[in-house]
């Protein structure tokens, strides 16, 4: 699965990757956790054009009474979002891309779990696939949620966890993006695990288990 990430990537490292300037400041952060608002690139129908926001992270069916539910649904298993009540409609019709420097695992040892940093080996952003999700409740309240798309775990995070977050390649981003593609099995072909000489993971403090702990200690890696 993933839950927890970091982005601490200035504004211009973001609209050089993904070919948008972002309209308004954001700040490092190194702990991202699930109900957080998370940094999203998606596409406006009305308009077609792309547009960065935050949604929460935890996705809300439309069909939800109680937004609780999002708090189960921060991840969705790519083998089975074409069937999934919760993220079929999503798939056709709201992606969007999460932007990361890095997620973190957990690795069993005996009884305890040590967490892992994983980045891109040359430092570049990662690219998480996402669905997102308007919902409004009886008393008129609104919210904007997301999920992470998972899929089978490369060579690197195999050792940590059984699921890892799909990162899309660069010249994935258009066709994921591209509100005019709505077929299921093109969109799932390109949710494969990042290949394994892309990525690198370390071991870094367990602060990072505390939410509240959110600063640049968090990814140094640890003997």
């Amino acid at each position: 699965m993933c839950g927890r990430f970091a982005l601490y990537a200035s504004a211009e490292r973001l609209a050089g990757q993904f070919r948008l300037p972002l309209p308004f400041q954001i700040a490092p952060r190194y702990n991202i956790a699930p109900s957080q608002p998370v940094l999203a690139l998606h596409v406006l129908r009305e308009t077609n054009t792309r547009e960065w926001t935050h949604f929460q992270w935890g996705l809300v069916p439309r069909w939800a009474q109680d937004p609780k539910i999002g708090q189960r649904m921060i991840n969705a298993r790519a083998e089975t979002l074409a069937e999934k009540p919760a993220f079929r409609n999503a798939l056709r019709y709201r992606r969007c891309i999460i932007p990361a420097d890095g997620f973190y695992e957990w690795k069993k040892q005996g009884n305890t779990k040590q967490p892992y940093f994983v980045r891109h080996r040359e430092g570049k952003l990662l690219a998480l696939a996402g669905l997102w999700e308007h919902w409004q409740g009886a008393d008129g309240s609104e919210l904007q949620t997301c999920t992470i798309i998972t899929t089978e775990p490369n060579a690197v995070v195999r050792p940590l966890h059984d699921r890892m977050a799909v990162i899309l390649p660069e010249e994935a981003y258009d066709l994921w993006l591209d509100p005019a593609m709505q077929q299921p099995d093109r969109l799932l072909a390109l949710l494969r695990p990042a290949p394994d000489e892309a990525l690198i993971a370390y071991p870094v403090s367990p602060r990072v288990n505390n939410p509240a702990n959110d600063d640049p200690r968090l990814i140094e890696p640890i003997r």
